[in-house]
């Protein structure tokens, strides 16, 4: 007689709704913009008429993907919902929004230029190693990062500031050519002297935009800290000093409107390391009347008074 086996059913993992379609979010935006990348030098088919818009599409996404990223583990706090699935699906969304179509974009904005042949290979480098360096710095996140970590602080720069520090050069492109546009013969000083100021930096960009992500690719693996903007900036209570601040500069966003973008990711990018690279100087320069190489040993002795002998 045969004995029956009964399979006692596994209990099925259950998923938090809400921050699991905001992070599935991000990685829908992440290959929106890889496809409208890659679309640079193809028919114009659908949304994006030109090559500018293609790139300028493929941005924003990166930017609503950013929104994505930060409200699905917000979501998943408020719920209470955070998990260990959570975790690591958010960091392989990251890594296609913020680690591969970043480097799509740049791959295919210098490649309207057509560069030489060893230059073109430089710059396939210097893409992969802006996605290498973004996946270490998120399965790296993972690792250091406790559930009851604030935040206030990152050990390296985030994954989407570097993607956003790329992404903006393409949010101010459609500005920039419309700046460099042949002046009318009515315009004035300041008009021609914008016109000639944007015509030379559109040339500059496909230099520029590659050095800032070999920077951004190298920061991310690095060990200087960045501060959270949000903590940092709009949570607890501040000086009045800091909202003038702050006010200020909304008020200067808003006149260059999209040309801010690039500027306000950038100064988030290089801020730290300069500031860190300067107190490094600092430390290392001679304090004003000390020799320089000094040491503990070189500093002369108080004399030693006599005294009666020590007992043996």
């Amino acid at each position: 007689m045969k004995i029956k086996r009964f399979r006692i059913p596994r209990r099925q993992k259950v998923f938090a709704v809400l921050p699991t379609l905001l992070t599935l979010g991000n990685a829908a935006c992440g290959f929106g913009a890889i496809t409208f990348a890659a679309k640079v030098g193809l028919k114009p088919v659908g949304w994006g008429g030109s090559d500018t818009d293609c790139l300028w599409i493929a941005a924003i996404l990166i930017f609503l993907a950013m929104v994505f990223d930060m409200l699905d583990g917000r979501a998943a706090r408020w719920a209470k919902q955070t998990s260990e699935f959570g975790a690591q699906l958010d960091s392989l969304c990251d890594a296609v929004s913020f680690g591969v179509a970043p480097a799509v974009i740049l791959i295919k904005f210098t490649a309207e230029s057509e560069p030489p042949m060893l230059v073109a290979r430089l710059l396939w480098v210097i893409a992969v190693l802006f996605v290498v360096c973004a996946i270490l710095r998120l399965a790296r996140f993972n690792v250091e990062t406790d559930e009851e970590d604030t935040h206030e602080y990152f050990s390296g720069l985030p994954s989407p500031a570097a993607a956003g520090t790329v992404a903006s050069f393409m949010i101010a492109l459609p500005e920039l050519e419309s700046l460099a546009k042949g002046a009318g013969p009515d315009a004035g000083a300041i008009e021609r002297t914008i016109h000639s100021a944007a015509a030379s930096i559109l040339p500059a960009l496909q230099f520029v935009l590659p050095i800032v992500a070999l920077a951004c690719a190298c920061l991310m693996v690095s060990r200087v800290r960045y501060s959270h903007v949000f903590n940092q900036w709009f949570r607890g209570r501040r000086s009045y000093r800091h909202i003038l601040q702050l006010v200020l500069g909304l008020a200067i966003a808003i006149m260059v409107k999209e040309l801010a973008v690039p500027l306000i990711f950038c100064i988030f990018s290089f801020e730290s390391p300069l500031r860190a690279a300067w107190r490094a100087l600092s430390r290392s320069r001679p304090a004003p009347g000390e020799t320089p190489g000094a040491t503990e040993s070189q500093t002369p002795q108080p004399p030693q008074l006599p005294g009666p002998p020590l007992p043996t």
